[in-house]
């Protein structure tokens, strides 16, 4: 990719001088001068997702710099490099492939002389065969009996993905329980291995290097209460109830699990965008491989649609380029993502970690330090839930939070009034965030007769201002099922990948994740000493010394 800073292309000249001409109009004055404005802002995704982007701080001449300036930074030609298989992950030397694994169009794609096309339909047909199997009840535990619990250990990408997929789609998941283990505290197994019996449970251990600390502890804590629990301990009973998806096949057979048990993954998936590959294990589990398969189609389409649309009328790519706008213009620091669908109250965290362990980055991609802000802090909560916790700072705060609203339009229950009042409202707080409301209104029932009733109203109508001009895009999906869901996890994913190429930063890699993890083992060695320790600053040997002489 073209190692070209943002700050230096005419077209980011030209937005900030545009920004210093648009900053202080309102929303509302934004629509009066454009009568065609929701017309022109509002894309469509084979009547799937309807993207209504009106209610923002733009117009016609803001996207026409922004989409210049993805012209100036290359962008086209750097989609195109990662639908290549190009190793445009430089850090890692490695290729950015998760599009791949939904590719339904069986056309071959070589990596390294091989054909990887190959490689994931073989995979996908294990997948296929081994959870026909579990789901049937034909796949029996060591004692015969069917397997009714599955957990899931792993963390990051390994917990939030399948996580979010399979709450997102609960109404099509089956007889199987899930569990999802992640955390390193001891409580999150725990309160899992209280409620499931080892004759019936099969664990899921999802590690791309099966050497990640927190899996790996709650893996061995996992077979240590299975082998407690069993009478039976031999390799025989393990593999009846031990699962491995990693791409370290040799270490996970030393962990005792059969290679038939492994399932693989390939160092070009990234663990944020594994959920497509036999790390979704557990999604296929819960909601059967048809119903996955259709998830990976409709991730695939939204690929083909961001591969081939226009940027003018591609969703990922104007996605991207507006928040860009906010957080380097508007110098916004947060992003609010709100489901209104309670089944999807894991999606903004899963965001959180796509986007921010994707583009928190500080220097470019020649290794120089930035001097632009390269992503947003993500944040949000299921609707209307938020409206009674945090809307208040949103509405009248003086912190502007770009915000994006996601409902579907058909609900997966049949409680239909709730439905109606909850798009009411969904429509609602997009128009009260845009336009407030008119001071005048407040004070317009006022008695002129009564002086003290007059003066007292006036001052209460300053709390009750609106001011509005506070943005945010409308994501309305038809429904919420396998290949919607599918297209919007894609859709969010080829965001972020916008943002980076366009920001000049490197999204497939996360070594900030790294020194933490190195430190915690230093430290973890001198919590087992039994002398003080002087080795770190005051405060942290303070707490070492502490915890030692609790």
């Amino acid at each position: 990719m073209k190692n070209i800073n943002p700050i230096n292309t005419s077209a980011w000249k030209k937005l900030q001088s545009h920004f210093n001409e648009i900053k202080d109009i309102h929303i509302r004055d934004l629509f009066f001068k454009d009568t065609d404005r929701q017309k022109n802002m509002f894309l469509n995704f084979h009547n799937k997702i309807f993207c209504d982007f009106s209610k923002h701080r733009i117009n016609n001449q803001t996207i026409k710099y922004l989409l210049k300036l993805s012209k100036e930074t290359h962008l086209h030609d750097a989609i195109e490099l990662m639908f290549k298989g190009k190793k445009i992950n430089v850090t890692e030397n490695r290729a950015v492939l998760h599009t791949a694994l939904r590719n339904r169009s069986n056309k071959p794609l070589f990596i390294n002389g091989v054909n990887i096309a190959d490689l994931i339909d073989s995979e996908l047909m294990r997948i296929k065969n081994f959870s026909d199997l579990v789901i049937s009840g034909k796949w029996k535990g060591c004692t015969g009996k069917r397997i009714t619990d599955i957990i899931n250990i792993g963390i990051g990408g390994s917990d939030l993905g399948p996580k979010m997929v399979t709450e997102s789609l609960r109404m099509y998941k089956n007889h199987l329980k899930l569990h999802f283990v992640s955390n390193l505290d001891g409580n999150h197994i725990i309160n899992v291995l209280d409620k499931i019996n080892y004759e019936t449970s099969l664990f899921i251990i999802v590690s791309k290097t099966f050497t990640t600390e927190e899996t790996m502890l709650n893996a061995q804590s996992a077979r240590e209460w299975f082998f407690k629990s069993s009478y039976k301990k031999d390799k025989a009973s393990v593999s009846c109830h031990f699962i491995a998806v990693s791409e370290n096949i040799n270490q996970a057979k030393l962990f005792g699990i059969s290679k038939k048990n492994i399932f693989q993954f390939w160092d070009w998936v990234g663990g944020r965008y594994s959920l497509w590959s036999s790390a979704g294990l557990s999604i296929v589990l819960s909601i059967g491989f048809n119903n996955f398969v259709e998830l990976l189609r409709g991730a695939y389409e939204m690929d083909m649609h961001f591969l081939n649309r226009e940027f003018h009328e591609n969703i990922p790519v104007i996605l991207a380029l507006i928040n860009i706008w906010y957080m380097n213009f508007f110098k916004t620091e947060t992003e609010g993502i709100f489901p209104y669908n309670q089944n999807m109250h894991n999606f903004p965290a899963y965001l959180q970690q796509a986007t921010m362990e994707s583009n928190g980055k500080s220097v470019n991609r020649l290794g120089k330090e930035v001097n632009w802000t390269t992503s947003s802090i993500i944040w949000g909560a299921p609707g209307t839930n938020g409206q009674h916790a945090f809307f208040q700072m949103l509405h009248q705060g003086n912190t502007l939070v770009p915000c994006d609203f996601i409902i579907p339009m058909f609900p997966d229950h049949d409680l239909l009034n709730h439905h109606e009042r909850l798009m009411s409202h969904f429509i609602a707080q997009t128009r009260a965030l845009a336009f407030g409301n008119d001071q005048d209104s407040n004070i317009k029932n006022i008695k002129l007769l009564d002086i003290d009733m007059n003066k007292k109203n006036i001052f209460l109508s300053r709390f009750k201002q609106f001011k509005g001009n506070n943005p945010s895009t409308s994501i309305i999906l038809k429904k919420v099922d396998p290949f919607s869901l599918g297209s919007l996890i894609s859709l969010y994913e080829h965001k972020i990948f916008v943002q980076g190429v366009i920001l000049n930063i490197f999204s497939f890699d996360q070594w900030g994740v790294e020194l933490g993890k190195n430190l915690a083992s230093d430290v973890y060695c001198e919590l087992k000493k039994d002398s003080i320790t002087n080795k770190y600053d005051t405060s942290t040997n303070y707490l070492i010394n502490l915890y030692k002489n609790k």
